[in-house]
């Protein structure tokens, strides 16, 4: 198909935030930054259908997303999608 080219970085984390935002919605417990989770898994979800993300707003969502959710051991391995598909987009440039 021409003119359907899609990066692949950007249908990686697509994938990955979808996931952990249904493991996320599933998960039964609640804690205390949960809406934190799913507040800033949503703005991840949003910046993924408008093209490339730019890398210091994935870092910071990331970053949020991990602190809400890092100590809840079932989220685990959704976490770490998220964050190897935010890793393929490469490092926040110096200033």
């Amino acid at each position: 198909m021409t003119g359907s080219y899609e990066d692949p970085r950007v249908v990686r984390l697509r994938t990955a935030v979808s996931r952990l935002r249904r493991e996320l919605a599933t998960y039964p417990a609640e804690f205390p930054d949960r809406a934190i989770a799913e507040d800033e898994l949503a703005a991840l979800a949003a910046m993924v259908t408008h093209g490339v993300p730019e890398v210091p707003r994935l870092r910071r969502s990331l970053l949020l997303i991990a602190s809400a959710i890092g100590s809840v051991s079932a989220l685990a391995r959704g976490l770490s999608d998220v964050r190897d598909a935010v890793e393929l987009f490469g490092r926040t440039p110096r200033r």
